[in-house]
């Protein structure tokens, strides 16, 4: 079969999957949405221990322990960007119905907290940063889905989609932020400063494209001051680490991947070039950390295992976006695409969430794998 036509159906086959599941499914961190969250008593600890049980169980217990399958934003984020690239490859109309269904859950669904557009999650979060509550929005969540305000803008032209990025950055642009010699850093959520840098560019970015349509000066500043912090804290090998504190010194793929297309839509869209050797040095590191020699994604810089369906979507993503930058990431991305397609898509049409070096884990997550494929393959659908 014509590979491009094998990534066409596997596009048909999860977008049909998650539409027939009404945009509802699990997701690998939902964990303390379960009964049995009463007995951790509210310890931090014990709720990291519940929720870790739960997402690393080889099987599904969340129908026994009462999770149930949740919207997602971030889900619904990434099936409108989806649907996006699908309408403006095909021309077809469908798709751009079904985007703009998806755009206006997410106007109506942002977070209650706050009066300008962002998102959250659907469920209570507690990990090694410390608790997020549920609708608590993120810069990476409202970041990626600015993005895609930014597209239906320019593929639907319409201005209010503008409006929406627009208001998303005056969000960021008021998020409490760390100030140093060398540069800012947006926090991760709104009610504490918390330095993570792949939030840190991701914020930046959006700020950075949509200030090219709107001339936002504060919104380019804030951005130049925080990619200054990441790119200066980039590591000498290409690397970054997931933040500058001890407990979050691990190098991963996606987030690996979120910085350098954060960095790479930065420098696309203010011509700004006092970063190009980190981009071309991440980008580097990128290809040569992550990947075995037949596609298959890693998800640490150090080891094999396990193989996640969120590290093969972003990888694909990151891969093909930079194939106008490097000849050989197209190659690359069609081998992650082929070996991800091979090993992790079931007959249903969803995709597993990981592999362990004994089991594959085949619970389908929402936006962890199906909405981030669905993505990822329709655009390097477009590009091949």
């Amino acid at each position: 079969m014509n590979f491009k036509k094998q990534i066409l159906d596997c596009i048909i086959k999860v977008e049909r999957w998650v539409e027939n599941h009404n945009y509802k499914g699990y997701e690998p961190f939902d964990g303390l949405s379960s009964y049995l969250r009463k007995l951790t008593f509210g310890n931090l600890f014990f709720e990291r221990i519940l929720q870790q049980f739960i997402r690393q169980s080889p099987i599904n217990l969340r129908p026994l322990l009462g999770v149930k399958p949740q919207e997602s934003t971030k889900g619904r984020g990434y099936m409108a960007w989806g649907y996006l690239t699908m309408f403006k490859l095909t021309r077809n109309r469908q798709y751009r119905k079904k985007a703009v269904k998806c755009l206006e859950w997410l106007i109506k669904n942002k977070s209650p907290n706050y009066s300008q557009y962002s998102w959250g999650n659907h469920f209570d979060f507690s990990s090694r940063i410390g608790e997020l509550p549920k609708f608590e929005p993120i810069v990476v969540w409202s970041s990626l889905i600015g993005q895609v305000f930014l597209d239906a803008y320019e593929i639907l032209d319409e201005n209010r989609y503008l409006e929406i990025a627009s208001n998303i950055c005056d969000w960021i642009i008021n998020l409490p932020r760390e100030k140093t010699d060398s540069g800012t850093c947006l926090s991760y959520v709104a009610f504490c400063q918390r330095s993570i840098h792949n939030s840190n560019m991701l914020g930046a970015a959006l700020l950075a494209r949509t200030a090219r349509f709107t001339g936002n000066r504060e919104a380019l500043k804030v951005a130049k001051e925080a990619m200054e912090y990441s790119c200066t804290r980039q590591l000498p090998n290409g690397a970054w680490y997931y933040g500058e504190e001890p407990k979050f010194h691990w190098i991963d793929n996606f987030h690996t991947g979120y910085n350098l297309d954060s960095l790479k839509c930065y420098i696309d869209n203010t011509n700004n070039n006092t970063y190009r050797n980190s981009l071309i040095n991440g980008f580097k590191y990128f290809k040569q950390t992550f990947f075995g020699a037949n596609g298959r994604p890693k998800y640490y810089h150090d080891r094999v295992y396990p193989i996640d369906i969120q590290c093969a979507s972003q990888a694909i993503d990151t891969l093909t976006n930079f194939s106008d930058y490097d000849e050989s990431s197209m190659e690359l991305a069609l081998k992650v695409a082929k070996w991800t397609i091979k090993n992790l898509q079931d007959d249903e049409g969803y995709f597993y969430f990981r592999v362990q070096p004994l089991i594959k884990i085949r619970t389908p997550m929402l936006h962890w794998g199906q909405a981030t494929m669905y993505k990822a393959l329709t655009v390097l659908l477009s590009k091949i």
